[in-house]
């Protein structure tokens, strides 16, 4: 059993690490948390045979964290996607205005007048007051998040629909554009530019 729960321990722990910073959704990193729990539970098995109290301790503490982690993402957060999914899908077939998730935004792909894709949208900034768009932020280039360049892209430059974004600029005007800096986005999207080159 000792054997055992050694070679399944730092399989599921490797596992799990990979599918919960995968941040693929709440089911993926809900499973990855009972993987995580399993490799926990192995750790513990494995300190309690082998006397290594520091080993029991440290994964039985964790058990319980990865319990939490399992009902927040498989229970809270799988109920919340699971919602927004069954409103988008029932506003594809009834005459009121399609829908998609604000959270959805994130992650769609982003389309120049043309149809070539550029990147992706990483965030949306909202007007409190309002609730509107103010901008989106798109992420072009670069690898897991490396050397990527940010774009503030307004509102008024866009058109959203179920499963991606286009602009009304194509990838050379884009470029014209300044990039982002890391902790000092602006206020508001470089308004006269995105206009200017869309209407060039």
């Amino acid at each position: 059993m000792n054997e055992i729960a050694g070679w399944i321990a730092p399989v599921a722990t490797m596992l799990a690490a990979m599918m919960t910073a995968a941040n693929l959704g709440a089911r993926i990193t809900g499973t990855g948390f009972v993987i995580f729990t399993l490799g926990s539970v192995c750790w513990s098995i494995v300190g309690f045979s082998s006397g290594q109290t520091n080993l029991l301790a440290t994964n039985g503490f964790l058990t319980l964290v990865n319990l939490v982690g399992v009902w927040r993402w498989l229970g809270r957060q799988r109920a919340y996607e699971d919602g927004g999914k069954s409103a988008e899908t029932a506003s594809r077939h009834s005459p009121t205005p399609t829908l998609f998730t604000a959270t959805g935004i994130a992650g769609l792909p982003v389309l120049d007048r043309h149809g070539t894709k550029l990147g992706k949208t990483v965030e949306a900034l909202l007007q409190c007051d309002t609730g509107e768009i103010s901008y989106i932020v798109l992420a072009r280039g670069g690898v897991g998040g490396v050397a990527e360049t940010l774009h503030a892209i307004e509102r008024d430059a866009v058109r959203f629909s179920c499963d991606h974004i286009m602009l009304r600029v194509d990838a050379e005007q884009l470029t014209a554009l300044p990039p982002l800096i890391d902790n000092a986005w602006p206020s508001a999207a470089p308004r006269t530019a995105m206009i200017a080159l869309a209407d060039a």
